[in-house]
C-alpha cells in the first residue's frame, strides 16, 4: 500500500498548487466590515445581547432597502462572488489543535489565540455549547477541555474544574459521540476495540449487496472510508508522558471496558450482535480480504483529492485524511499531495486579533447565489456590472464532473450541478445548484446563451437526482436506508441523505420561476423538457404528504418548522396549476401566524413549557432544540431576523396564491425588521439558525441575516406598489 501510494505522489506532483485565489482570500477584510455587528458570543454573552433592546423608529423601506444594498456590494470580493463565515462550535478548533500536536507541528498555530477562543467561549455552567443558549453539549465540553489540556492549562485551572463537574454530571466520556471518543483514541485515552468495528471489506462491497459505501451520505461516505483505515491501524499518539483523561471517566480513573450502547430495538439487537462477531473475528486475525479493502480505501479517498488538496469540503475528512496520509501512509509534510490538503484546512481558519476560530465549512457559492437573488428582488438592473461579475463566477464553478452521485443514477451523463464551496467538484448539491440557477436567471449575462447552457444542464442533472418518493435529498439519488441508523456508528443519525422538504422545495420553486419568468414559448418548453411536468407532480405530492398535522413542515437545513413552512408555502404558490394546493396553502399561512411572536398569539403552551418569557415584538423565531423537543415548534424567547425573514416569505407568497394576505401578521413581521435594522444596513443575530445534523450540529450563517431580510422587504415592497398589500399609515414608502 506505501508503494501504490509514492506511486500516486509521483503522479499529482506535476499538478500546480493553484489554490491562490481560495487561500489568498481577503477574508480579513470581511471581518473588519462586519467586527461590529457579528462578532460570536457564548452563552452569557449572548444572553446580556438578549437584554439589550436594539430596536429604531425607522418606518422608511426604500430607505433600509437602500442601506441593506450598500452594505451586500461592500461586501462582494473582487473575483465577484461573496463568502461570510460560518459559525459552529468549538469542536472544529479542539480537533485542530489535536492534528497539530499529533502532527508535531504545533509552532505553526498561534496556540495563544486558541486557548483565548475556547476560554471565551465557555459557560457559566461550565461547560461549552452547540448552539447559543442550550445549555451545554457534552461533546463540545470534553473536546475543549482535551484541547486546553494540550495547551498546557492544568487540570487544576478553575475553568477546567468547572468544565470537569459538568462533564461527570453528564455521563463522562462514555456517553460521548464516536468523534471525541476517536479523538481521545488517538491519544491512548480511550480503546479503540470500544468503538464499532468498521472491516475494510467493506470498500470491496459490489453494487448488488444491500450495503455499499455509497449507500451513506456523501458527508459520511467521506469520512467512513478514512476511518476504515484508521480503525485498523488503531494508532496511538502519546502527546505527553503523563498525558490522561480518566478523571473525566464516571468511574476515576478506570476507562469504561465497554463502550457501545444498550440496545434500543430489535434492529440495533442485530447490529450490536454483529459488532460483536466482527470484533471477535479481529482477535483471532480473522479479517478476510484486509489489505485488497485498505488499499481500495486509500485509492478511493486519493482519487477524489482535489487539485486544490480540498476533500469532500468539509472539515473532519480533511482532519482524517492528512492523519491518514501522514501518519499511515508515511506521506511526508512537504510532500505536495499533503502540503496541499494543509493549505486547503487552513483556509477554515478565521483568524482575528486575538483569535482563530476553525469552520466547518466554506459558504461562497451559497453566499453568492442567495446575495444576487437579494439584489435583484430589491430592484438593481439585471444587467449591473456587479451582477455580472458574479453571474461570471458562479458560471466557472459549475461542476461538469462525474461524481459519486452518478453511482444511483442509472444513465449517468456529465454533470450540470454547484458545490457548496470553492472547489468540491465531486460533491455538488442540489439545494445550492436550484438557489444558482434562480440566481443566474435574474442576471441578464453578456453571453446569455452560456449561461442558458448552464441552466439547462443544471435542470437536467437536479431532474435525474430524484428520489423514488418524489423529493430530493441534498447529494444523491434514493440514499434512504433508514436500517443504517440503528448501526452503532451512526450515533449522529447522519449515515443517510433522505429526501427533504427544504431541498424538493427549492427545486419545485425554481422550476416555478424559470416557468413564470421566460419570456419566449421555446424557453418554456426547453423548461418542461428539462424537468417534466410529471416530476414536478411527484414532487408536489411529497410536499403535501409531509405536511404536519398543525400545518407546519420540517425543516433540515434551517431551523426549523419556520424554514421549511416558508420555503414549503413559496414552492406550492408557484406551482402549477396556480391554487391547487389551497389548503394546504392555508394551513401552513395559519401555523406561521399562530408562531408569531405577539400579543394575542397562541403561545400559551410553550410559554408553560419553556418557561420563558416571550417577547411580543412582532417577528418570528424559533429555537434549536425544536428538533428535539416537538412542543418548541416555531418556538423562541426572541425573534431573529433570518426567521422573520422566511416567515415573512412563507406568508407573501402564501397571499398571492389565496389572494388573501395575512396583513397584520405581514405588517407585523415587516416593522420588527425595519425596526431592528442598525445604522449600517446590517441586522444583528445572535442565534444559530442553520442545521448541520438535527440535535447534534447548528450553524450560525454570517449572512443570512443580511440577504434574507432584504429580500422579504423587496417582496413586501412589491406587492403595496402593486396594491396587493394596502400600506399601513406608519410606513414611510
Amino acid at each position: 500500500m506505501q508503494s501504490g501510494l509514492c506511486n500516486l505522489t509521483h503522479v499529482l506532483t506535476f499538478i500546480k498548487c493553484f489554490g491562490s485565489a481560495c487561500s489568498s482570500l481577503c477574508f480579513v477584510r470581511y471581518m473588519d466590515t462586519m467586527a461590529s455587528v457579528m462578532l460570536p458570543y457564548n452563552q452569557d454573552d449572548y444572553m446580556e445581547d438578549l437584554s439589550h433592546d436594539h430596536r429604531n423608529n425607522k418606518t422608511q423601506l426604500s430607505k433600509a432597502m437602500e442601506d441593506s444594498q450598500k452594505l451586500l456590494l461592500s461586501l462582494q470580493y473582487p473575483e465577484g462572488y461573496w463568502w461570510a463565515e460560518l459559525e459552529a462550535n468549538v469542536t472544529l478548533t479542539a480537533h485542530t489543535v489535536v492534528l497539530y500536536k499529533i502532527l508535531g507541528i504545533s509552532e505553526q498555530l498561534p496556540f495563544h489565540k486558541i486557548e483565548k477562543y475556547l476560554r471565551r467561549m465557555q459557560c457559566s455552567h461550565g461547560g461549552w455549547e452547540l448552539s447559543y443558549g442550550d445549555g451545554g453539549c457534552l461533546n463540545c465540553t470534553i473536546e475543549s477541555y482535551v484541547a486546553l489540556r494540550l495547551l498546557n492549562v492544568p487540570k487544576t485551572d478553575p475553568a477546567l474544574q468547572s468544565a470537569k463537574l459538568f462533564i461527570l454530571s453528564r455521563g463522562g466520556v462514555d456517553k460521548s459521540r464516536i468523534f471525541t471518543k476517536i479523538c481521545l483514541a488517538l491519544m491512548g485515552c480511550y480503546k479503540w476495540s470500544n468503538l464499532p468495528a468498521l472491516p475494510p471489506w467493506i470498500t470491496l462491497l459490489p453494487s448488488w449487496f444491500p450495503f455499499t459505501i455509497y449507500h451513506t451520505s456523501s458527508w459520511a461516505r467521506a469520512t467512513l472510508v478514512l476511518l476504515v483505515i484508521l480503525f485498523d491501524k488503531k494508532l496511538v499518539f502519546r502527546l505527553g508522558a503523563d498525558l490522561s483523561f480518566d478523571e473525566l471517566y464516571t468511574k476515576e480513573g478506570v476507562m469504561s471496558s465497554c463502550n457501545m450502547p444498550a440496545s434500543r430495538d430489535w434492529k440495533s439487537s442485530i447490529f450490536l450482535g454483529v459488532d460483536y462477531f466482527l470484533k471477535a473475528m479481529e482477535r483471532v486475525g480473522l479479517v478476510p480480504f484486509r489489505e485488497r479493502g485498505l488499499k481500495e480505501a486509500t485509492r478511493w479517498f486519493l482519487a477524489r483529492l482535489e487539485e486544490t488538496g480540498d476533500y469532500a469540503g468539509i472539515y473532519p475528512p480533511m482532519f482524517y485524511a492528512i492523519v491518514c496520509m501522514n501518519k499511515i501512509l508515511g506521506v511526508e509534510l512537504t510532500d505536495p499531495i499533503v502540503s496541499r490538503t494543509m493549505c486547503a484546512l487552513r483556509k477554515y481558519f478565521v483568524e482575528r486579533d486575538d483569535e482563530l476560530v476553525v469552520q466547518s465549512s466554506l459558504s461562497p457559492v451559497w453566499d453568492t447565489a442567495l446575495a444576487v437573488r437579494s439584489l435583484v428582488e430589491s430592484g438593481m438592473e439585471p444587467d449591473h456590472p456587479v451582477l455580472q461579475k458574479a453571474g461570471e463566477w458562479l458560471l466557472k464553478n459549475q461542476v461538469s464532473l462525474q461524481g459519486d452521485w452518478a453511482y444511483n443514477v442509472p444513465f449517468a451523463y456529465g454533470g450540470g450541478g454547484w458545490a457548496f464551496q470553492f472547489c468540491n467538484r465531486w460533491y455538488p448539491d442540489i439545494d445550492d445548484t436550484a438557489c444558482v440557477v434562480m440566481a443566474l436567471n435574474g442576471i441578464r449575462m453578456r453571453d446569455e446563451e452560456k449561461k442558458c447552457g448552464a441552466i439547462r444542464r443544471a435542470v437536467n442533472w437536479i431532474r435525474h437526482l430524484q428520489s423514488t418518493p418524489g423529493g430530493w435529498g441534498a447529494y444523491d439519488k434514493d440514499n434512504d436506508k433508514e436500517w443504517l441508523k440503528s448501526t452503532p456508528i451512526d450515533d449522529m443519525k447522519g449515515l443517510t441523505d433522505p429526501n427533504t422538504v427544504d431541498v424538493t422545495a427549492r427545486v419545485v420553486e425554481m422550476v416555478g420561476r424559470l416557468k413564470r419568468e421566460c419570456t419566449i414559448m421555446s424557453q418554456c418548453s426547453l423548461i418542461d423538457t428539462c424537468m417534466p411536468p410529471d416530476s414536478v407532480d411527484r414532487a408536489l405530492a411529497y410536499l403535501k404528504y409531509e405536511q404536519e398535522e398543525e400545518g407546519c413542515w420540517f425543516g433540515r437545513w434551517g431551523v426549523n418548522y419556520i424554514y421549511g413552512t416558508s420555503g414549503a408555502l413559496v414552492a406550492l404558490a408557484l406551482a402549477p396549476p396556480r391554487g391547487a394546493y389551497k389548503e394546504e396553502i392555508r394551513r401552513g399561512a395559519k401555523w406561521l401566524v399562530r408562531m408569531q411572536n405577539k400579543a394575542g398569539s397562541s403561545m400559551s403552551d410553550r410559554e408553560a413549557v419553556n418557561g420563558a418569557a416571550r417577547t411580543e415584538d412582532g417577528g418570528w423565531g424559533e429555537t434549536c432544540s425544536s428538533y428535539g423537543d416537538l412542543k418548541l415548534k416555531g418556538w423562541c424567547e426572541v425573534s431573529t431576523a433570518s426567521q422573520t425573514a422566511w416567515a415573512l416569505q412563507g406568508l407573501i407568497a402564501a397571499g398571492d396564491a389565496l389572494g388573501d394576505y395575512e396583513e397584520d401578521a405581514i405588517h407585523l413581521g415587516i416593522k420588527y425588521l425595519l425596526s431592528t435594522q442598525r445604522g449600517d444596513g446590517s441586522w444583528h443575530e445572535a442565534f444559530f439558525t442553520g442545521t448541520g445534523f438535527p440535535c447534534h450540529f447548528y450553524l450560525r450563517y454570517h449572512m443570512y441575516a443580511q440577504y434574507f431580510p432584504l429580500m422579504a422587504l423587496a417582496r413586501y415592497r412589491r406587492r403595496i406598489e402593486d396594491g396587493r398589500i394596502g400600506k399601513p399609515s406608519w410606513l414611510h414608502m
